[in-house]
């Protein structure tokens, strides 16, 4: 029987917020005769919610600007001298001038506390009930909460341990957070299943979130230092968990890179741990439509599904590109940088076959032509295509034409400025055609994996660069639906560091990375703060005004 539940967290102790967008709800647990519920019922209600947050949490506004805009890959300004103003915390964030009144970092930190205070919940409750998967959630309970607070290390420097729900959490920083999170990894490892990923915890998502808790080790123990120290110790143990997931046997690198960011990606072989968006569980499609134009519309079923003119990418990281297949264009050369689906000499294309094209985008843009507000048709019906104009930003005269240069000034911050990225498929069996998706969000994939592994093999004392290499020329060399990339011939840090921003671009590791490999600090596009102090973000101050009646429960970090 599962007794009744009076769950209440003090905002001082794990800040909880109204639960957001998805189908899946918390519950008021009662006696299961009294509610009529089953225990199966009562126990996948109490593990759903768990896993309900990531939804939100990976949000193009969330944790993708936090991880993406504050580096050299994305930036946000003004558009047109308005759009995506926001009080500045765009710019802010790239600038590394995030203040503790961030709206962001607000709402990251929410959904973090709020995943943390649910997977308590769901702690304390599944121990009582009789359902046979309950150990199994149970476990999976705490991979989420160790999760969580993984992200809040990498983000905010701390983490909550918190078992008993009558007590405040004991916030944790540096290697006290490192053996925590560690811990409570390898106790769940024995019990979670290899069978039920990849939106769930699995023993491959426990080797690779252990994976990258060591290989970021270094720099949670001592956040502020220069350099990391990279022990070899934990560098083997990225090695050994990384094997265990490369050597299973159950995942296989995606040969068409973009088919790991379709709609149907639920079943890649590539995708080891991932936010679950197949459309019966109420996903978004935002990272689909964030950076694209006002003037692309990517559905013909859907005249009113258009982009928002969000985010491009800085001419530095376009450079990365550039000067690594110079003097060739990148899109001849590497699968990974962009594939057309759309045949620009076509005029008139049937609506089953309209496809925008993936991966980073630059020049002029074609797509479906648009007439107060429908989309105009050959005499055979067909939907007709052409070159696409500033229409929705009432700018007929100025072709949809992306430019490299974009920055915050007048002249850097117009509709066309800044190459594009259509990652994500725009889903076509979206509901409302523009704030509903079916494509899975990647958290964590085999490529990654490689590239973990290749990059411990050269942090150890003796480095392996030949190991390395191979690493990272598998990954490459496995992209075989179009273009392959042609093999590296060798391999350092820095290359080691390109090679993942071609591979994971737009994927919320390049802030984690960056400072890894000791680049935050450096000066890019419209960035030039070099305090080492801004390498976490702040406690939202809001979280620290609650906390005001147990002195120095929450201390805010140093620089702001």
């Amino acid at each position: 029987m599962i007794r009744k539940i009076f769950f209440i967290l003090s905002i001082y102790t794990i800040t909880v917020v109204a639960g957001g967008c998805s189908k899946l709800h918390e519950r008021v647990l009662d006696e299961t005769s009294s509610t009529g519920e089953t225990e199966k019922e009562v126990a996948e209600g109490l593990i759903a919610p768990v896993y309900a947050i990531l939804p939100g949490l990976f949000q193009h506004t969330q944790l993708f600007a936090l991880q993406e805009i504050s580096t050299d890959e994305a930036i946000l300004p003004y558009r047109g001298g308005t759009d995506w103003g926001d009080n500045g915390i765009y710019i802010s964030l790239h600038k590394h001038e995030t203040t503790s009144a961030d709206p962001n970092v607000r709402n990251v930190w929410n959904n973090l506390t709020q995943g943390i205070s649910r997977s308590i919940l769901a702690i304390n409750t599944l121990p009582a009930s009789s359902d046979p998967n309950a150990a199994l959630f149970l476990a999976e309970a705490r991979g989420m909460r160790a999760y969580y607070n993984l992200l809040c290390l990498d983000l905010f420097g701390i983490a909550f341990q918190k078992d008993d729900p009558k007590v405040n959490s004991v916030v944790l920083r540096g290697n006290d957070a490192v053996e925590y999170i560690k811990s409570e990894l390898l106790a769940i490892e024995p019990i979670v299943r290899d069978d039920t990923g990849p939106g769930r915890i699995t023993k491959a998502a426990v080797w690779g979130l252990l994976a990258k808790l060591h290989l970021q080790s270094a720099v949670y123990r001592d956040i502020y230092g220069s350099p990391f120290n990279f022990t070899g110790d934990d560098m083997d143990k990225v090695i050994e968990y990384c094997d265990k997931i490369i050597n299973s046997g159950k995942f296989q690198l995606s040969p068409e890179y973009f088919a790991l960011f379709d709609d149907a990606n639920h079943t890649n072989k590539e995708l080891i741990f991932v936010v679950d968006q197949r459309a019966d569980l109420n996903g978004h499609n935002r990272m689909a439509y964030f950076s694209l134009s006002g003037d692309q519309f990517p559905l013909p079923a859907y005249p009113g599904a258009n982009g928002t003119d969000g985010p491009g990418i800085t001419s530095d990281y376009y450079q990365t590109w550039a000067q690594a297949y110079a003097p060739e264009d990148p899109a001849d050369m590497d699968s990974r940088f962009f594939k057309r689906n759309l045949d620009t000499t076509l005029t008139c294309v049937p609506a089953a076959d309209f496809n925008i094209d993936r991966g980073i985008l630059r020049g002029q843009q074609y797509g479906l032509i648009r007439t107060s507000g429908v989309f105009e048709k050959c005499d055979n019906g067909d939907m007709k295509v052409g070159k696409l104009y500033n229409l929705t930003r009432n700018r007929p005269d100025l072709p949809v034409y992306f430019t490299e240069n974009i920055d915050f000034t007048v002249a850097g911050s117009n509709y066309n400025n800044g190459y594009r990225v259509e990652k994500y498929e725009f889903s076509k069996g979206s509901v409302s055609g523009r704030n509903f998706g079916e494509h899975d969000i990647v958290i964590l994939r085999l490529a990654d994996v490689y590239l973990m592994r290749a990059e411990a093999k050269l942090r150890k004392s003796a480095g392996n660069e030949a190991a390395a290499l191979e690493d990272v020329n598998t990954v490459r060399a496995s992209r075989t639906a179009r273009v392959i990339p042609p093999p590296l011939t060798s391999m350092d840090l820095d290359l080691l560091f390109r090679e993942r921003g071609f591979e994971l671009y737009w994927e919320n590791h390049r802030r984690t990375d960056m400072i890894r490999f000791g680049k935050y600090e450096g000066a890019w596009t419209e960035k030039t703060n070099t305090d080492p102090q801004k390498r976490i973000f702040p406690i939202p101050q809001n979280a620290i005004d609650g906390a005001s009646n147990l002195p120095d429960y929450l201390v805010q970090n140093p620089g702001y």
